[in-house]
């Protein structure tokens, strides 16, 4: 698959948007476009029947230099719907593209001032977004609890920033330590993005060739949780069918994963002024003894007839990788979580995301139960694979969840069952799929699911915050791989 046909998968995957043939012309809503003083534009869609409720959406990541136009909805038959039914809908483009959370946050809010400009108060604002997005929507009602009612985050990097990029730093050093040593494959510090990506997609594309190769793609998929399921319409692969799981981690890497971790990394230094991630003190036999995929591992490297016990010594005896104090407090700034909720917040997540992976769910758990809010938050799962690979139905039918909570004052507690009944009974248009080869029916999937632990949790509730980053000879990676 050549660049540019790569990033162009790429953008689908990380804005989450899955576009479908639904008309995006709609009678009796009145458009209001513009710029924010930041240079960041805007979209405001007000119904004629608007029924007083706001949606502000906050889209997925943009890759550095693509287009970057505003967005109020993640899909057109969505929008579809939320118009209709009455609901306004807002969003911004963000200033800059990348990791665009230290923009986003007040270009969102900024939105919300015109919004009450020239429309009007709403009586309940609701935050809603996709991927990055999802972050930006965990963010926005963190930094402004008294601004929003309600809050939709849909994919979402809720472990925060500091975690997930410590996890990527994981499996990308697992995979240039055994796959790729002397090659100049840089992990962090990386001064050319696009050279660097090429070195790393050269060197996976020879690893898939041999089964010593594939083994070893295994382990550095599981430092990360990665899952074995790539393609949205296809089944799961079975239990112990580790060949085809092993395939499928090597598609998120090839495809997904990569451009993130060995070239939009620098995007992320440049703006934090260095690294911010650290693997100090982490114990690689303890995180995979956690993974997901541990089975998977182990067999295939008996079948490669490799010591997964060696590789694992070797990891663990590689020369480690500490941040750059400033650059971890810009990421504990843009942004990290601390678990102070004070509003309804329901989460949406694939089982089988490999981008944003679905335990990204018990780190924010874990963090809004350590400060006691848990009986805010409530967490829906789909059975399918893909970042972001919601039908429109299915989000619809999480809006309407979260909607009766604001309109009750208490959560009703559907069963998977419930959810795909209800999201059944929006009929075909909206139970459809977008792939390559054109729109597909897709049956609702909620699934009754508790994810594992995040590999590599760090929350703004620990006592030891950012041990670890600096060097500091203890090799404490705050908490490592504990289990949440």
């Amino acid at each position: 698959m050549g660049r540019t046909t790569k990033f162009a998968l790429l953008l689908v995957f990380t804005a989450g948007l899955f576009y479908l043939p639904i008309a995006s012309a709609q009678t009796g809503v009145t458009p209001h476009a513009g710029k924010l003083q930041d240079g960041a534009t805007y979209l405001i869609e007000v119904p004629a029947n608007w029924n007083g409720t706001l949606f502000l959406y906050s889209h997925g990541y943009v890759a550095p230099g693509a287009a970057n136009p505003a967005e109020d909805v993640g899909d057109p038959a969505t929008r579809a719907f939320m118009l209709g039914s009455g609901y306004a809908l807002a969003g911004s483009s963000y200033a800059t593209t990348g990791w665009a959370i230290q923009q986003a946050i007040p270009d969102q809010i900024a939105v919300l001032g015109i919004f009450h400009k020239i429309v009007g108060h709403p009586k309940r604002t609701i935050a809603w977004g996709h991927s990055l997005g999802g972050m930006i929507t965990a963010g926005l009602i963190q930094r402004f609890p008294h601004d929003f009612d309600a809050a939709l985050p849909m994919c979402g990097v809720v472990s925060g920033a500091v975690a997930t990029w410590n996890t990527a730093l994981d499996a990308a050093f697992a995979f240039e330590v055994l796959l790729a040593p002397g090659s100049g494959l840089q992990v962090v510090n990386i001064a050319q993005p696009s050279t660097n990506l090429d070195i790393s997609e050269e060197f996976l594309a020879a690893a898939q060739g041999t089964a010593q190769g594939r083994a070893r793609i295994a382990l550095a998929a599981a430092l990360g949780n990665l899952p074995g399921w790539f393609t949205p319409t296809s089944p799961e692969p079975a239990p112990t069918d580790y060949a085809s799981q092993e395939m499928n981690q090597f598609l998120w890497d090839q495809q997904v994963d990569f451009p993130f971790v060995f070239a939009f990394r620098a995007e992320l230094e440049a703006r934090a002024g260095g690294n911010g991630s650290w693997n100090t003190g982490v114990d690689f036999r303890e995180q995979l003894a956690k993974s997901i995929d541990l089975e998977e591992v182990v067999a295939l490297y008996e079948a490669a007839g490799l010591d997964l016990n060696t590789d694992l010594e070797t990891l663990n005896r590689a020369s480690r990788i500490s941040a750059d104090p400033p650059a971890f407090e810009y990421l504990v700034k843009n942004i990290t979580f601390d678990g102070q909720i004070n509003i309804p917040v329901l989460t949406l997540h694939t089982k089988g995301d490999g981008l944003v992976v679905v335990q990204n769910e018990s780190a924010y758990r874990h963090v809004v139960d350590e400060e006691g809010n848990g009986e805010l938050l409530r967490r829906d799962f789909i059975d399918r694979a893909g970042h972001c690979a919601f039908t429109p139905a299915e989000t619809i039918a999480a809006v309407e969840k979260l909607v009766d909570r604001l309109n009750t004052g208490r959560w009703h507690e559907p069963t998977a069952a419930e959810l795909n009944a209800s999201a059944a009974a929006l009929g075909p248009a909206f139970n459809i799929f977008a792939t390559a080869a054109g729109v597909v029916p897709a049956p609702p999937a909620f699934i009754d699911f508790i994810p594992s632990p995040y590999l590599r949790p760090f929350d703004l509730g620990d006592d030891d915050r950012g041990r670890g980053r600096g060097g500091d000879g203890r090799g404490d990676d705050n908490r490592g791989g504990d289990s949440y």
